[in-house]
């Protein structure tokens, strides 16, 4: 017996009820995000830094965390070993969990430097210039770029993946992306 192919619009279809079927137990065991948080590009990216900022001591603010992304969000974190880029790719709750304990112990402010949006119909792309800060007194001990990719979905924004990459001596912010913000509304 001959096993059926797939093709063109079922083929589309069969994903799409997968994909459907795949992120509701996922989906049901996210928090209620709140929606200052999710009705804006930019109160997003506003949730984004604030979640992950605070003085040593303070437990971070995960479950507001783990409502801005869809289910199956990826990071990467670019670094270099050897003078030769390093991709870390890790699920949100891989990050809160490796960075979780330094976070609390030691204090960190990611604040945002500067930003670009780039939107067409029910995406966006997002440049975000970051210094980092132990308190908001401690010059900065860090910077770098965000790349947000995010999507609207009718009623809110979701966060589908985000890269970044720190600023090296050898790869330096643009000034023009650190004095230059753009709002993105």
């Amino acid at each position: 017996m001959k096993t059926p192919v797939m093709t063109g619009a079922g083929l589309v279809a069969a994903f799409m009820a997968f994909c459907s079927i795949a992120s509701q137990p996922a989906a049901a065991q996210m928090p209620e995000p709140d929606s200052a948080d999710v009705a804006t590009i930019d109160g997003i990216v506003h949730a984004y830094y604030d979640v992950i900022s605070g003085p040593a001591g303070t437990p971070r603010q995960w479950r507001r965390d783990s409502a801005l992304y869809m289910p199956g969000a990826m990071f990467v974190s670019m670094g270099e070993t050897d003078g030769k880029p390093r991709a870390t790719p890790m699920s949100p709750e891989e990050f809160r969990r490796r960075t979780d304990a330094g976070l609390v112990t030691n204090g960190f402010f990611e604040i945002e430097l500067g930003r670009r949006v780039e939107r067409f119909g029910n995406v966006a792309q997002v440049r975000s210039a970051y210094e980092m800060r132990r308190t908001t007194e401690d010059p900065p001990f860090g910077r770098g770029v965000n790349y947000l990719l995010l999507y609207w979905d009718g009623v809110r924004w979701w966060i589908s993946g985000a890269v970044w990459d720190d600023e090296r001596p050898d790869n330096p912010l643009p000034v023009e992306w650190v004095t230059a913000p753009d709002s993105g509304h």
